[in-house]
């Protein structure tokens, strides 16, 4: 009998051991699953802070955009480009041509040669100057190289259209050409933007936008791949072109019923004299169709009119500006 009780209580000992064991194991692991949690938002919070070496450029299209650039350093650059003539300018770098355009070009090239249109340079002015390598947008590349076939010129196209698309093309022209402190002066001031843009909009709820631009007949909506939706997707607003309307392109015919139904909080219209529409316009418009009248921005006066000369032109001298002008729309 004794040895019948010690038996059981030798089991049962085992028993609470291997249970204690158990315990402690699933302790071990909830912890270390907490903490690999922790750890991953941590990490998660520190990548959403951008730095010089968290810059947010997709390192693909940089090896893909900086593989076009001849083995050759060359020494004289033509530029198609406003963009990227501003960009030269950051960098120090001094073309010998420049595109004639309405959109100013930095000063510091007032004596450089205009060679004319970027969608069409004259031939012979580029001729003369005897280019080692020209530049410009991706936009217009088939267009550029249709108008130059035949000429014996290393060609470079780098993407504009967006604040991502300034940011990656700067990094490319200044690590290309060996600038790097200029290159890092330029990006870690819009860097310091972009987290300070994020800090404040932390904890705020993103209202819902429509960007409108108008035509010389018409007006239109713009998705995120804009450069003015590129500016709203990186200030966090939700733009009803991309999430309700689901439209493709860059600007889209307006459908009022379907803009009724999203019925966003605010709309932003793009309107300039000089590009075919106005603030005028836009007013014969909303006089010409009531249901613009029946949207929530129209009741609550949150229609505003932006100038053409932020937010319709890519610039990096002005992306600074931009996303602190942007921001007071949707969180002041």
């Amino acid at each position: 009998m004794k040895k019948l009780i010690v038996l059981l209580l030798i089991a049962a000992l085992s028993v609470m051991t291997a249970c204690s064991s158990t315990n402690k194991a699933d302790t071990a692991e909830t912890n270390k699953t907490s903490n690999e949690t922790k750890e991953a938002n941590t990490a998660e919070a520190t990548s959403n802070v951008y730095s010089l070496e968290n810059d947010g450029v997709d390192q693909s299209l940089f090896t893909e955009a900086l593989s076009q650039f001849p083995t050759k350093m060359p020494e004289r650059i033509v530029t198609t480009s406003v963009p990227l003539t501003e960009m030269l300018q950051l960098l120090g770098i001094t073309p010998v041509g420049v595109p004639t355009s309405k959109n100013p070009i930095p000063a510091e090239f007032d004596a450089v040669e205009r060679i004319g249109s970027p969608m069409a340079p004259d031939l012979e002015v580029v001729t003369k100057l005897k280019p080692d390598l020209l530049l410009g947008a991706e936009s217009l590349r088939s267009t550029l190289d249709k108008s130059m076939e035949g000429m014996k010129l290393d060609k470079v196209y780098l993407s504009t259209d967006s604040f991502d698309d300034l940011k990656l093309s700067l990094k490319v022209l200044g690590t290309y050409f060996k600038k790097t402190d200029e290159m890092n002066a330029a990006l870690s001031k819009i860097l310091e933007k972009e987290n300070e843009l994020a800090k404040f909009s932390e904890g705020k709820t993103a209202p819902s936008v429509m960007l409108v631009i108008g035509t010389s007949d018409s007006f239109m909506v713009m998705s995120e791949k804009s450069y003015l939706g590129s500016l709203v997707k990186k200030a966090n607003a939700d733009n009803i072109a991309t999430s309700v309307l689901k439209v493709t392109d860059t600007y889209s015919p307006i459908n009022m019923e379907n803009v009724v139904a999203a019925d966003p909080d605010i709309i932003l219209v793009l309107a300039s004299g000089d590009h075919g529409a106005s603030k005028d316009m836009f007013e014969k418009e909303v006089a010409k169709n009531s249901t613009w009248t029946k949207l929530s921005a129209y009741k609550n006066d949150k229609v505003h009119i932006l100038d053409y000369s932020v937010f319709g032109v890519t610039s990096i001298l002005n992306a600074e500006s931009a996303l602190t002008e942007i921001s007071k729309y949707f969180y002041e």
